[in-house]
């Protein structure tokens, strides 16, 4: 019963997750009344469906925080060198839903925006889009230090790449790639795949990804310290590290029966294991699919 209460409580938390997304589609449809200071905007071409901001933070010697939800479409983040973050959302070149074919002798206008909405508030950055029946992608350039909240329903995954902060990323239908991380991270996927590369692990920086639908291929490098917390319904677990493993997850629990007494053990889904002596947490789990556990630079 413990393994069905830990992946309900799982579905619970996704499906929490999801209504917050669709709520957040219907905030605010316009850029929000900020100071000129905050906010330096790229003009986009009329009907070419992209939107540029570049937002100083309140305090640039402080790292920032970007927190994005999109129902409809794509987030990529990219570290850079730099000290503003650079907002840019592009409206897929795609048939809107319900529209009709143009009649004999007329063509079809893009007319679509994005309805970028962007707020910062001491070092908090929030951005939505209208992204309710059109898809929209959006591209973040950030300090490295930056961390992220990301949510993302349909049409697209998220792709995070060279950031050193904490890392908070679910895709409800799509792929999650996270490259050259090192911070804390929570990753989730419902329907896709999930690619994770750590550059280093920190004992204060723990690790929980899970998949509901689609394989879990982490890559650490070789000498990273780290408690494995690993969790596989319909799946297995493979890994080129010296896995040495501790003790199952499960519980020993008594029973009692009319005849006689007995002792019941059960194991749940996963096992508890260390590479290279132990460390940092890392949860690692997955119902439908298979764990990969690379160690990096190995062939």
């Amino acid at each position: 019963m413990a393994t069905f209460a830990y992946w309900r409580n799982m579905s619970n938390h996704l499906a929490s997750a999801t209504r917050l997304l669709l709520l957040g589609a219907f905030v605010g449809a316009a850029l929000v009344s900020v100071p000129a200071a905050v906010f330096a905007q790229t003009q986009p071409q009329a009907g070419d469906g992209v939107d540029r901001l570049t937002i100083h933070l309140s305090d640039p010697t402080r790292p920032g925080a970007v927190d994005v939800k999109l129902v409809n479409g794509g987030i990529t983040v990219k570290a850079y060198d730099g000290k503003d973050i650079k907002v840019e959302a592009r409206l897929r070149d795609e048939r809107p839903m319900y529209s009709e074919e143009p009649k004999p002798g007329m063509h079809r206008l893009s007319v679509g925006t994005t309805g970028l909405t962007v707020d910062e508030e001491n070092n908090n950055v929030t951005v939505t889009t209208e992204s309710l029946f059109r898809g929209v992608d959006v591209t973040l350039t950030v300090p490295v230090q930056t961390s992220l909240s990301l949510r993302t329903v349909n049409s697209g995954g998220i792709s995070i790449t060279g950031i050193d902060g904490d890392v908070d990323a679910t895709v409800v239908n799509g792929p999650l790639t996270l490259t050259d991380i090192s911070g804390s991270t929570v990753g989730h996927t419902i329907n896709g795949h999930l690619t994770a590369t750590f550059t280093r692990l920190r004992e204060s920086k723990p690790v929980a990804l899970s998949s509901m639908n689609g394989d879990i291929d982490v890559t650490f490098p070789p000498d990273a310290k780290a408690n494995l917390s690993l969790h596989s319904q319909r799946g297995g677990v493979f890994s080129d590290f010296d896995v040495k493993f501790t003790s199952p997850s499960g519980q020993s629990n008594p029973e009692t029966s009319s005849t006689s007494g007995r002792y019941h053990v059960r194991i749940g889904g996963g096992v508890y294991a260390t590479i290279n002596g132990g460390g940092g947490s890392v949860q690692l789990s997955n119902f439908n699919g298979n764990i990969y556990i690379h160690k990096g630079g190995a062939h």
